[in-house]
């Protein structure tokens, strides 16, 4: 991509995004995500007429006098978004691609967040994390995310969400509100999710919300015949019969494993998440996620 095609899809993403999140999206994130009750402040030692309920027993011990935890209402957020930007991100046989879609929706939320008067950060991560950008306010701030986010050349091939959840719990100590961003695929031979423990950790910390991105020919393969399959993520290739009605069967039961597996491994963790395709408009998924919540 060259700079002028760059600039000018930036551009074109920044247009887009400012409008919903004028028009539409400002109340509704202020609403999801403002006033989410009380954040840890300080410990202090206890005064006639506290709350006992906010005692800090450990200090208390420790220091053989009361002490009360101090609470204060949370004012601003923190937004991260970790956006997949591995090979497999690069398929797509609608007028998107996986990837661009990931990166006009993640748009809008930062737009959204930086509206709120909210601080935005991003995590890209492939098998690894790929580039951090720490959290911060302004419109500057948003363009930079675009561009990296249009702009940033892998270094790496493969999907390890874990990895990124596991980033996410280390860098950033005070609760966030996080949004991964990706097509989930990141499961065991049997279809079951790699990222199970490292998602129980982050949910305790942080505000976890999933979207998945996914493209229409993923779910099911097509019968065209003899065709050779290459792997964007593992450079594996293979010769498939797709005419063969068994084949494009357990292609279709390991997608649908992997999807349900991630549906009740979110469900049990309390994560919220809605299902995005390339070929439908993201308003009404972000909408309904928003609502949820």
């Amino acid at each position: 991509m060259t700079p002028e095609e760059l600039i000018k899809k930036v551009r074109k993403i920044e247009i887009r995004t400012k409008a919903l999140s004028h028009q539409i999206f400002a109340g509704e994130y202020h609403s999801a995500f403002k006033g989410r009750g009380m954040a840890f402040s300080e410990v202090r030692e206890y005064q006639y007429g506290d709350d006992v309920r906010n005692m800090d027993w450990n200090v208390t011990a420790r220091m053989s006098a009361p002490y009360v935890k101090v609470f204060e209402e949370e004012r601003e957020l923190t937004v991260v978004l970790l956006v997949d930007i591995s090979r497999s991100g690069l398929f797509g046989t609608q007028s998107k691609t996986k990837r661009e879609q990931i990166a006009e929706i993640a748009a809008t939320l930062s737009f959204s967040a930086i509206l709120n008067n909210d601080k935005v950060g991003c995590i890209l991560f492939s098998d690894r994390v790929e580039k951090f950008i720490p959290p911060a306010k302004g419109r500057t701030h948003f363009l930079h995310i675009i561009r990296e986010m249009l702009e940033y050349e892998p270094r790496h091939d493969g999907t390890d969400i874990g990895e990124a959840l596991r980033y996410l719990t280390n860098a950033i100590k005070k609760k966030c509100t996080a949004f991964v961003l990706s097509d989930m695929l990141d499961t065991r031979v049997d279809g079951t999710p790699r990222y199970e423990d490292a998602l129980k950790v982050a949910v305790n910390r942080h505000d976890v919300s999933v979207i998945r991105v996914s493209d229409p020919l993923e779910k099911r393969i097509p019968n065209v015949g003899l065709v050779h399959a290459k792997d964007a993520e593992t450079g594996a290739s293979r010769w498939i019969n797709t005419s063969s009605r068994s084949v494009r069967a357990a292609y279709e039961n390991w997608f649908r494993t992997a999807t349900n597996t991630a549906d009740r491994l979110l469900l049990k963790y309390q994560v919220d998440h809605v299902d995005v395709s390339t070929n439908e408009d993201y308003v009404r998924s972000l909408m309904a996620l928003f609502h949820r919540r």
